[in-house]
């Protein structure tokens, strides 16, 4: 009986040790849902899917800093998501806002294509609190992947939308 509650014990630890082993924290988690070349979010419950061709990444060093814009948009809708990464070179967690030192900026736009005045901008962050993150799974020299999410203010009405959700594979 003690043999049997002994191998009990090992095969409970072994499973979780390797349950554990394939989980992810610090290195920004899992990829997400979005296909080569899109990025995808849930902006306010509702579905967010770029069109490859309205989608880009682009890179640039100066003094030593890499900045990465991801550009998104949905032509359907005349929507588009942003992300500037300032400084992102290695997988892990950033968070956007949360202080004088911000790196991450995320926006979320509604063009209206009719009357550009009209258009409607959120942006992230908003004030001194962090506002969301975003995950870097994959970042080499042709690729980065990744999930964000974040909450963003319209400076002009102060209404707030929330992008959950959000995930991005793309080639550089």
């Amino acid at each position: 009986m003690k043999t049997l509650k002994f191998l009990m014990v090992a095969f409970i630890a072994t499973t979780v040790l390797s349950l554990q082993s394939c989980k992810s924290d610090d290195d920004g988690g899992d990829a997400g849902s979005a296909s080569n070349g899109t990025v995808t979010a849930s902006v306010d419950g509702a579905s967010y899917t770029s069109d490859a061709m309205g989608t880009s990444v682009s890179q640039v060093t100066a003094n030593g800093m890499t900045t990465t814009l991801i550009t998104s948009n949905e032509f359907s809708s005349s929507r588009n998501i942003t992300l500037t990464l300032q400084g992102v070179d290695a997988e892990g967690t950033y968070i956007i806002g949360g202080g004088a030192n911000i790196s991450i900026v995320a926006s979320y736009i509604e063009a209206n294509a009719s009357n550009p005045t009209d258009t409607q901008i959120w942006s992230a962050p908003f004030d001194e609190n962090a506002s969301g993150e975003v995950n870097i799974v994959t970042i080499t020299d042709s690729k980065i992947e990744g999930t964000f999410e974040f909450t963003a203010r319209n400076p002009d009405d102060e209404s707030t939308v929330s992008v959950t959700n959000g995930s991005f594979n793309l080639d550089l």
